[in-house]
């Protein structure tokens, strides 16, 4: 049996089955909103959805400790101290590094 009188070398060949397979081809790799494309575009929109929560989590984190803040004047001082340095006029600040844990 020769290659041209297969059944699917006539399959093959046939100008529809052509055209689908043109057509297919065309837009899994070749348009501009081909299937790689979308599938990027995809990925890409989970992960700005991934960010989207993260920041959201975030931001309840941080309103919450302004509203702690906010409410209690010695968290304040406290983290005012602890973050900016800050400290009241004619006051010494005395910095104690921690032990090291390694055996000397």
């Amino acid at each position: 049996q020769t290659l041209r009188s297969s059944t699917w070398w006539k399959r093959l060949t046939n100008k529809y089955a052509l055209v689908t397979l043109f057509f297919v081809v065309w837009m899994a790799f070749l348009d501009s909103s081909s299937a790689l494309i979308q599938w990027e575009l995809d990925a890409r929109l989970r992960a700005l959805e991934d960010g989207i929560e993260f920041y959201q989590r975030e931001l309840e984190e941080t309103q919450r400790q302004l509203d702690e803040l906010a409410s209690d004047p010695d968290k304040l001082e406290k983290f005012a101290r602890e973050t900016y340095w800050m400290h009241k006029p004619g006051e010494r600040v005395a910095l104690v590094a921690p032990e090291s844990e390694t055996d000397d």
